[in-house]
C-alpha cells in the first residue's frame, strides 16, 4: 500500500515537473542563439578613460556597468572596461549615477 502511494506521488510530481520544463524550454520557437562577439578583440579597440563616448555604450542610463553577458565582451576586456569606467568616474568624465 505504501509503495502505491509513493508511486502515485512520484507520477504526479513528474507530470508537474515535465510541464514546467515544457513551458521554460522554448528553444525551438526562438530560433538559434547567436553568440555575441567582443568588439575590443575584433576591432582592435582599446578601453581608455579619456574616451567617454566609447565608455557610455557600456553603462546604463542609471550609471551601472553592463555585464559581459549583455555586451558580449570577453572576460579580459570586461575587466579592463570596468577599470576604465571607474577611472573616468573619479575624474568626472562619466557620472557616478544619473538621478
Amino acid at each position: 500500500m505504501r509503495d502505491d502511494k509513493d508511486s502515485m506521488m512520484n507520477d504526479s510530481m513528474d507530470s508537474r515537473n515535465s510541464g514546467f520544463r515544457d513551458r521554460r524550454g522554448g528553444g525551438a520557437k526562438r530560433g538559434p542563439f547567436k553568440k555575441k562577439v567582443c568588439k575590443f578583440c575584433t576591432q582592435g579597440l582599446v578601453a581608455d578613460y579619456k574616451n567617454p563616448d566609447l565608455l557610455r555604450r557600456y553603462v546604463t542610463e542609471r550609471g551601472k556597468i553592463l555585464p559581459s553577458r549583455i555586451t558580449g565582451n570577453c572576460a579580459k576586456h570586461q575587466r579592463a572596461l570596468t577599470t576604465e569606467i571607474k577611472r573616468a568616474r573619479v575624474l568626472a568624465y562619466l557620472p557616478f549615477d544619473k538621478k
